[in-house]
């Protein structure tokens, strides 16, 4: 069978390769042609667009960006029409994919999401847009399914696929001397996405100084973004490219931008503190529109419904509240041995491993029925 995938961003391009990998075991015939990254392109992948072009980051940004935008939309229309696939599989990136869905449903195209939109954080209304052009809705987080249910929409939740991608990790890979000299590593993980870095790592290597004594400083840098991007500005740190599980496998702590990397962090068992900051603009219309019960930004307290790991967000991103935060997760404060016991609470919440081969089975089994 044929299948197009759409992911956006670096954690979709996560999730798309472990899905490919278990849809080829499943499907040995598969053809996939995808929007994705270098993991799905590793997997066999045709990718037709990368995803170091598609990544914009807030009302603001998107708005500059539109013209690329709408025609990336009419690129991808016609590459699907010329692929013509059995079925279309999104991954999360909403503002683009739920359009695509409804272009794709309007087509005849079996439509399957694989990454829930965060909808029940903000545009609640999505999901009549997902029940009208979606066939069917995979959700990797525990509380979806609920909340699906209650607008009349039955999706399936096979835990997260991060547990396989971490697993695999463990499993199957070398690790690697990061050179500490003998001093704990302090991870600094400011993100995938250029304007998020540019407002994060500032302020993560400001904070990083009141710890180069005790501990070596390593940023987790991505080859999505330039090589200048990570400019340090004369601080004593180390910057490692594609390395992220390597280093939070020898982490002992870590400074992390919000997003799929504070749960990757957690499942590595590195006790963080999570850091966001957004065009200001941006970042009060986006405060508008969250949902009134939503109380925290980071999937790791959203999960455990409690604040596990503190967030440091807008105003509150400062060095001196990075550095009081930092200095309760080192030993041997007690802060870090209570982050512990929620880990292990949230790793059992998540549903173990095999969530990628339990998706792929049912999308292998959607498509030929």
């Amino acid at each position: 069978m044929k299948y197009f995938i759409i992911a956006g961003e670096a954690s979709g391009d996560l999730h798309g390769a472990n899905l490919i990998k278990n849809l080829k075991f499943k499907d040995p015939n598969a053809e996939i042609s995808a929007w994705g990254g270098d993991r799905m392109i590793q997997q066999g992948a045709d990718i037709k667009k990368h995803i170091r072009d598609l990544a914009f980051m807030g009302f603001v940004e998107v708005l500059l960006n539109l013209k690329t935008i709408m025609r990336n939309f009419r690129l991808c229309k016609s590459q699907i029409e010329a692929f013509k696939p059995d079925t279309l599989i999104l991954i999360d990136y909403p503002g683009f994919n739920l359009r695509m869905a409804k272009w794709a449903s309007e087509k005849n195209i079996k439509v399957i999401y694989y990454i829930s939109p965060q909808i029940w954080a903000w545009k609640k209304l999505r999901v009549n847009i997902i029940r009208k052009y979606v066939d069917e809705m995979f959700t990797i987080l525990p509380f979806e399914k609920d909340f699906y249910a209650q607008h009349g929409v039955q999706v399936h939740y096979e835990g997260h696929p991060l547990i396989d991608a971490i697993e695999e990790y463990r499993s199957h890979s070398t690790p690697l001397d990061f050179h500490s000299n003998g001093k704990p590593i302090l991870a600094l993980l400011p993100g995938s996405r250029k304007q998020e870095l540019k407002k994060m790592l500032p302020e993560m290597l400001k904070a990083s100084d009141a710890f180069k004594d005790t501990h070596q400083i390593i940023i987790g840098a991505v080859s999505l973004l330039p090589k200048e991007i990570y400019n340090t500005n004369g601080h004593t740190v180390t910057i490692v490219t594609d390395q992220t599980y390597a280093l939070l496998a020898q982490a002992q702590c870590a400074f992390v931008t919000s997003g799929t990397a504070t749960l990757e962090t957690a499942l590595f068992r590195v006790p963080l503190v999570v850091c966001y900051k957004a065009n200001p603009l941006s970042y009060y219309i986006a405060r508008k529109l969250v949902a009134r019960n939503i109380r925290f930004i980071s999937l790791v307290n959203l999960i455990a419904d409690k604040e596990v790991c503190r967030e440091l967000i807008q105003g509150d991103l400062t060095k001196d509240n990075l550095v009081s935060e930092m200095k309760k997760l080192i030993p041997p404060e007690p802060g870090r041995a209570a982050m512990f016991a929620e880990y292990d609470l949230l790793y059992s919440k998540l549903g173990g491993a095999g969530a990628s081969a339990r998706v792929a089975d049912q999308i292998v089994e959607i498509c030929r029925s």
